[in-house]
């Protein structure tokens, strides 16, 4: 992936900890480059430090690193330089509380389980086509990237906030690009880099969300928006919501859906109906495909396990009965829930067989990183 000056355009050569152009250095941190635009001062810090021999401080300084959406307060330097040391051997639960993640962890922790992950990834099923490159914006801690893995030949995960993509690199998804940089200023990529262009449950946090879809016209070749909450519904979480006809007309031609209708359409194997904005007035959240042909079944290799993949019970379920994290994790996620409020089914499964696979994409059993 050649990368590009968010400030000028111009292509980044890679030396050591760095990249560089003409006049400028911005920090490659854990093989993570920081190309935040807005965050130029903090380059710099990271960069001194770096320059100097000192690792640790330079991810101490962009382990802090918040975005306006934060409900928690930044972890502590101790903490931070506690999850730097454990980054081999904690769990990733352990790791985000260490980062006072707060409400966000408890959603990434359970995030593989939620009726929007699935959501999400019947959409990409759906619209797959065997892509070269997969571009995710905001890719948070790298849930789809994990995945993606194995299924494109390059995977690339950007988001604003460093500390997301520092628990993709170390817990989630090792393998994949990962670039830290700002939706709303240049994206540092060239034109059409991404086959594929993915962006679920966020866009409609975005700014300048007409900036950002041109940007997402000019890298990507085919584009899929998933779970953007919709002005017409009362939706819980915060965001910058806008009606289905205002984010249809900022995209040419899009397949528009409802979210849930994408979720439905995994558990049952089947193609995903495409919506009208009449359809769609009252779904909470919708989807989006720019640049493809007809979708296809919302099933296959990203939504359902491999044969022989070790799969775990839900975590959600103790003693045989499903435990919300809080009672707004309840409220938000009960409804829409594919897997049954009930179940004994085994601690541990193997995927492969009819019985098993069904559970799986009901998401009773589930896959999940070895230190979640």
């Amino acid at each position: 992936m050649i990368l590009r000056s968010p400030v000028t355009g111009r292509v980044l050569t890679r030396a050591g900890h760095s990249l560089s152009a003409a006049g400028e250095r911005w920090p490659v941190v854990d093989d993570i480059a920081f190309l935040r635009a807005d965050r130029r001062a903090l380059a710099g810090e990271v960069l001194a430090c770096l320059d100097s021999g000192d690792a640790t401080g330079a991810l101490v300084t962009l382990l802090g690193d918040q975005d306006g959406w934060a409900r928690t307060p930044p972890p502590t330097d101790e903490a931070r330089r506690e999850v730097i040391a454990g980054r081999d051997t904690l769990s990733f639960r352990a790791a985000m509380d260490l980062l006072a993640f707060g409400p966000v962890g408890t959603y990434f922790a359970h995030r593989w389980t939620d009726p929007t992950f699935l959501s999400g990834l019947a959409l990409a099923q759906s619209y797959w086509g065997a892509p070269r490159s997969v571009l995710e914006l905001a890719c948070g801690a790298g849930h789809f990237l994990r995945a993606f893995a194995g299924h494109a030949t390059e995977v690339i995960g950007g988001d604003l906030v460093f500390a997301k993509l520092w628990l993709a690199r170390h817990w989630i998804a090792p393998l994949a690009t990962l670039v830290c940089f700002d939706a709303a200023s240049p994206w540092p990529f060239a034109h059409r880099a991404a086959d594929l262009l993915f962006c679920h449950d966020a866009f409609y946090f975005l700014p300048e969300k007409r900036d950002v879809a041109a940007e997402m016209l000019r890298v990507g070749t085919r584009i899929l928006v998933g779970h953007m909450h919709n002005a017409l519904v009362d939706n819980l979480s915060a965001g910058e919501p806008m009606e289905p006809a205002t984010y249809a007309a900022m995209f040419p031609a899009p397949d528009m859906f409802d979210d849930r209708e994408l979720t439905a359409a995994l558990v049952a194997g089947r193609v995903p109906r495409i919506s009208t904005l009449h359809d769609l007035a009252t779904a909470p959240a919708i989807a989006l495909a720019v640049g493809t042909a007809a979708p296809g079944l919302a099933t296959g290799p990203l939504t359902d396990p491999t044969p022989g993949t070790a799969l775990r019970r839900n975590p959600l379920y103790q003693g045989g009965e499903i435990a919300w994290p809080s009672e707004r994790y309840a409220t938000e996620y009960g409804p829409l829930a594919t897997y049954p409020s009930h179940s004994h089914a085994a601690e541990h499964a193997v995927a492969g067989s009819v019985a098993v696979d069904s559970l799986a994409r009901q998401r009773v059993f589930v896959d999940l990183p070895e230190r979640w």
